[in-house]
Formats: structure tokens, C-alpha cells, sequence
């Protein structure tokens, strides 16, 4: 069987140098395509060396239309825009489409899933195994105990642009699922002055930026004279890498719809 071909988007990037180096470990798939934005400084280096790997014989460049109807599927850190654009292609093509980008609106949202009808298309505002089981535990905490408050401290590194982080907004969407209750009318994502007490039923988000943390996330549930804590620290970005490389190969076959890393590691339902 021939390797899956890959396009990496962001590829000069953190993350999409993480991934070419994921991929270069991998036998059963292949870089075919390293995507970066028109203009961009580094198009036309070789993807590998630019990753501190051996050259990859793979120039990064601009050409999104070509990467796109040449690969099975693309690996997409990026940016909500470029993320959008990339899915619209994904769905003319009939591809899978990976997203690890976070800080899409809900119009974004909306875009995505239109393009879902054609693409199979799987987001996650984390792709670590260990982050989606910690997902499925917040939900059941949250169920098992319906009184205790809820809070979602998130730290990452100085140069984040988001807030809260997509996976700290994961975690709440978990909870809230636990709760049979919308992210949406209970988030309470800033305390400042005179808040008055907290309200019953209220999931609250706090967030750190600073250095060069990588991700740490911590779920509080608190009740009478007791605090259950759930937490996932991230070490190096290759957990995100090598969940993206599981969810490709996953959606490869799969009918078009909007998938999320619980439907890869099989956790939904």
C-alpha cells in the first residue's frame, strides 16, 4: 500500500515543524506538500532541513491549490482564516482535513461545517490522547457531581494569541455536556472588581500566559470542604503531532462530516 500524502500548512511554524518531524518517523505516511503564506521568508527551503531533520526533498511553498489536489490530507495549525480556506479546497477535493487551530468564531464554526458535507474534516482544540481522556473525565466528574463548582485554569507560552485556549474551551464544552447545560450561558471567562459571589451552575476559565509553556491545563471541581482536580501537563508539542498523524490516517476512507479526536480514539458516545 502506498504512503498517505501529506500536506502540512504553517509548515515554518512551531507546530508544522513538529509535525514534518512526526512524519518523518512514520512509514506509512509522507510529506508531500509544506504549505506557508504567500511572501513568507522561508519558501523555497527544504522542509526538512528547515526542521532540524535531513533534507525532506520537499521546497515549502505558496502553492495551496496544488498541495491540496495532491495529497489525501493536510495537517492544519494555523490560523482560523487560513483554516477556512484550506477546508473550502479540502472539500473540493474530498480530502481529510486536520485542524488543530483554535479561535474560530461562531460563524467560522459555521463555515466548517458546510464544508464537512463534502470533506472529512477533524478539529480538536487538542489532539493529545491523554487531553480527550481528561475530556470525557471532566464530563463524567461534572455529572457525578452537579453542585460542585467548575474552573479552568489554562497556562501556555507568551507568544499564544487566543484566550481561553482551545483546549481550556474543550474542557468547558466537556463539563457543560456533564451539566446537560450550554458553554455558552454559563462561561464566566473574567473576574475583575465587584463580581458578587459566584453563581450557582457558573464554569469559569482563568488564563496564564508566560515563557515557554507548552500547555498545562487544570479542571477544579469544588464543593463543601473538598476539591477534586483534573490535570494535563503537555511536555512537547510531538503529543499534538502524533495525535494529528493518527486522526489522518483515521479519516482516510471515512465519510464526509465533522469529526473530533473522541470519534479517532473512540471515545464518543
Amino acid at each position: 500500500m502506498s504512503a498517505i500524502r501529506i500536506t502540512v500548512a504553517g509548515a515554518s511554524g512551531r507546530m508544522g515543524r513538529t509535525l514534518i518531524r512526526a512524519l518523518a518517523e512514520a512509514a506509512d505516511l509522507k510529506l508531500a506538500f509544506a504549505l506557508e503564506r504567500p511572501g513568507h521568508a522561508d519558501l523555497g527551503r527544504d522542509a526538512g532541513t528547515l526542521s532540524g531533520f535531513s533534507p525532506a526533498d520537499v521546497p515549502l511553498t505558496d502553492d495551496i491549490l496544488t498541495a491540496v489536489s495532491k495529497s489525501d490530507a493536510v495537517l492544519d495549525f494555523t490560523t482560523p482564516a487560513s483554516s477556512l480556506a484550506l477546508a473550502d479546497l479540502a472539500a473540493q477535493a474530498r480530502i481529510v482535513h486536520v485542524i488543530g487551530t483554535t479561535g474560530f468564531s461562531d460563524a467560522d464554526l459555521t463555515r466548517l461545517s458546510a464544508a464537512a458535507r463534502h470533506a472529512v474534516i477533524v478539529k480538536s482544540g487538542n489532539m493529545s490522547l491523554a487531553v480527550n481522556l481528561l475530556a470525557a473525565l471532566v464530563k463524567e466528574a461534572a455529572k457525578v457531581l452537579p453542585n460542585y463548582d467548575i474552573e479552568i485554569v489554562e497556562t501556555h507560552h507568551r507568544m499564544k494569541v487566543d484566550a481561553p485556549s482551545g483546549t481550556a474551551l474543550m474542557l468547558g464544552e466537556a463539563a457543560a455536556a456533564g451539566r446537560g447545560v450550554s458553554l455558552k450561558q454559563k462561561q464566566v471567562r473574567a473576574r475583575d472588581g465587584q463580581t458578587g459571589a459566584r453563581a450557582d451552575g457558573d464554569i469559569g476559565f482563568a488564563s496564564l500566559r508566560g515563557g515557554t509553556v507548552v500547555g498545562d491545563h487544570t479542571v477544579t471541581l469544588a464543593g463543601p470542604f473538598e476539591r477534586l482536580e483534573l490535570s494535563h501537563r503537555a511536555e512537547d508539542r510531538m503529543i499534538f503531532a502524533r495525535g494529528a498523524l493518527a486522526a489522518a490516517r483515521w479519516g482516510q476512507g471515512k465519510k464526509p462530516g465533522l469529526y473530533s479526536m473522541s470519534d479517532v480514539l473512540g471515545l464518543s458516545g
